[in-house]
């Protein structure tokens, strides 16, 4: 094992420490381990994009019971990606809006 850990926030030592290996991430959420080692890393710019990558951040938190808002207020710092995933928070009646709520007339009785 390693002594030094070169990965963002330490997830790779967290990881290790909780005794759950890269193999056990990638099978239980079917994200490659070359996409996971990036998130490790901080390289996210060898995840697939868009959506995929907060979906996989997310995932990736959870299977290391790291906290997911850290995880991606840090990718958003580094790569500039704005806090916009399509969702508005709070839409009607307290829930999430796909869309940031707009519908058009024709669908409105």
């Amino acid at each position: 094992m390693q002594d030094q850990d070169d990965s963002v926030l330490g997830l790779a030592t967290i990881r290790r420490n909780r005794g759950i290996t890269l193999e056990q991430i990638a099978e239980s959420t079917k994200i490659n381990i070359r996409s996971l080692k990036a998130i490790e890393g901080g390289d996210f710019q060898k995840l697939p994009g868009g959506i995929y990558n907060t979906s996989y951040i997310r995932q990736y938190a959870k299977a290391i019971d790291f906290d997911e808002g850290e995880l991606l207020a840090y990718y958003r710092v580094k790569t500039g990606v704005p806090n916009g995933d399509g969702v508005a928070r709070n839409g009607r009646n307290g829930k999430d809006v796909v869309g940031g709520g707009y519908r058009p007339a024709s669908i409105i009785g």
